[in-house]
């Protein structure tokens, strides 16, 4: 898969040791809106997915991920990659740690028909819910709204992923 976008923070020392933790991220075109998950807690919006667990591919971890962040059901012979997001920072748990992950963003469809979510409790305590929203208002939140103490290059990361999907006129 090409990789779209690096972001090296160079916050860290290269002896440390690294903490690699790989995911995917599903995006949802529908009527020109994009399917995200919107954070009531910090006000900002995300592609769903997450972290890919022990022993489990890509298209499972996203058909898992999305099935459970938004209770959409992803079409399996639907799913296409778009692209990766390499994120290397210094921890935010650990600062002893290079923190380092590889997003593999695929672009796919998905049924009609919505299940419930199965949220972490993180995931609750947030208020992650679904929303179909156009690109730029998407972008907008992300950039000019307080999102607290949050993960700012996280937010980041999905506003350069929005801007990339909108300029390589994929919406």
């Amino acid at each position: 898969m090409k990789r779209i976008i690096t972001m090296d923070l160079k916050d860290y020392d290269e002896s440390m040791p690294r903490f690699v933790r790989p995911s995917v991220r599903a995006v949802i075109i529908r009527d020109k809106k994009i399917s995200m998950v919107y954070s009531q807690k910090y006000d900002y919006y995300k592609f769903p997915g997450g972290g890919i667990e022990n022993n489990e591919n890509h298209i499972g971890t996203l058909i898992r991920e999305v099935l459970e962040e938004t209770g959409l059901t992803v079409i399996p012979e639907s799913i296409s990659p778009l692209g990766s997001v390499l994120r290397v920072q210094r921890s935010n748990i650990n600062c002893n740690e290079i923190f380092e992950q590889e997003n593999f963003y695929y672009t796919c469809r998905t049924a009609n028909s919505i299940n419930a979510q199965s949220l972490d409790e993180y995931e609750l305590l947030e208020g992650f819910r679904l929303e179909y929203v156009e690109p730029q208002y998407a972008i907008n939140i992300n950039r000019t709204h307080y999102h607290s103490d949050y993960d700012a290059q996280l937010i980041e990361r999905e506003t350069r992923v929005l801007e990339y999907i909108i300029n390589e006129a994929l919406i």
